[in-house]
């Protein structure tokens, strides 16, 4: 008797900004086989114009679950555009088009309909300018409107590449604000998501992870910061006294190197520029953007609109490539801990 062929876990992509190069990154993902079924979300017509533009034979046709796709084909689920969009020219009317995009996606992978979401880059000041005092917030970005409309009071920002997991406990703050920032209710939090996720999402049973210090030396006995000691080392004691398996806190200058990397799975830094430009060194344009602790699983490319790029053709598409890439191992690894434990996932 043969084997049952499961259907293919449906991802739902967001094509960002439309005067970006979020479209026409969309429209390149046709041009590979995937072991997922991909549905770009954003104007047809738009997407079918940068398309077309690439000179590559893509098809763009309407996503229809009932109908499997053919080679060469790209689904798109169309969302209208407010008003026409040219290749590099922001428009403000199009930011409640862009969100439209993300609450989309955000209701289907909520109701099952997308076993993950993955975001192209969308442009924060278009979208701030465009909604006005009609926003209830400003936009901040992506990270927090996904918290915002998933109910989420805390998520984490994690990079993946290069071989390396990089997850942050502060994110974009002036360095003159971070030590304060530095609270024993910070990092345990962020511990917390990034070791209950790496189970969930990353099929990790027992994760390994390095804890950088916050100071040159990680304080160096407290001649140069206290943090590590007031903060950082009682956080890491209660945490392993429950079984975490944590190594730290690390000087930054001697963690990322491998060595010390090949004894963990993670590394937990305490601010942006500790820890994401050694990531983004080793990824060179294919790392990911994964934010962890959503009820929901969600990459994103690593880069921003670059509306020079937009329309030429030359847009490289190895971070989108990626992101698709782990989200469908992300949502594989999340079936099968569901599976594997059904009490839980009956919750």
């Amino acid at each position: 008797m043969s084997a049952v062929a499961l259907p293919r876990p449906v991802l739902a992509i967001t094509s960002g900004e439309p005067a970006g190069v979020g479209p026409e990154l969309c429209a390149r993902l046709a041009g590979r086989s995937w072991p997922a079924r991909l549905v770009v979300l954003g104007d047809r017509e738009l997407i079918a114009a940068r398309a077309e533009a690439l000179g590559a034979g893509i098809v763009v046709r309407p996503w229809q679950p009932e109908r499997s796709p053919a080679a060469g084909e790209l689904e798109v689920l169309h969302a209208p555009l407010a008003v026409p969009a040219r290749a590099g020219v922001l428009e403000p009317a199009n930011a409640a088009y862009v969100l439209g995009l993300l609450d989309r996606a955000i209701a289907g992978c909520l109701a099952g309909e997308f076993a993950a979401m993955v975001t192209a880059p969308v442009h924060k000041g278009v979208i701030c300018e465009g909604l006005g005092a009609a926003a209830a917030l400003p936009f901040s970005g992506h990270t927090e409107y996904l918290a915002a409309e998933t109910g989420t009071p805390r998520v984490v920002m994690m990079l993946v590449g290069g071989g390396l997991r990089v997850a942050l406990v502060t994110t974009h703050l002036p360095l003159a604000a971070v030590p304060a920032a530095i609270t024993p209710a910070a990092v345990e939090e962020t511990l917390r998501i990034l070791h209950a996720d790496l189970v969930r999402h990353f099929g990790l049973p027992a994760p390994r992870i390095l804890v950088a210090g916050l100071n040159p030396h990680a304080g160096e006995g407290g001649h140069m910061g206290r943090e590590e000691i007031d903060v950082i080392i009682p956080v890491l004691e209660r945490l392993r006294a429950e079984g975490m398996r944590l190594v730290g806190p690390l000087p930054a200058d001697t963690l990322f190197v491998p060595h010390t990397l090949a004894q963990g799975d993670a590394v937990l830094a305490m601010y942006h520029d500790q820890g994401l430009p050694v990531l983004k060194h080793a990824s060179f344009g294919g790392g990911v953007n994964v934010t962890l602790g959503l009820p929901i699983v969600r990459t994103s490319v690593d880069h921003g609109t670059a509306l020079d790029l937009a329309g030429s053709g030359r847009a490289d598409p190895g971070s989108l490539f990626a992101a698709v890439e782990l989200a469908i191992a992300m949502a594989a690894a999340r079936a099968a801990t569901k599976a594997a434990t059904p009490a839980a996932g009956a919750g």
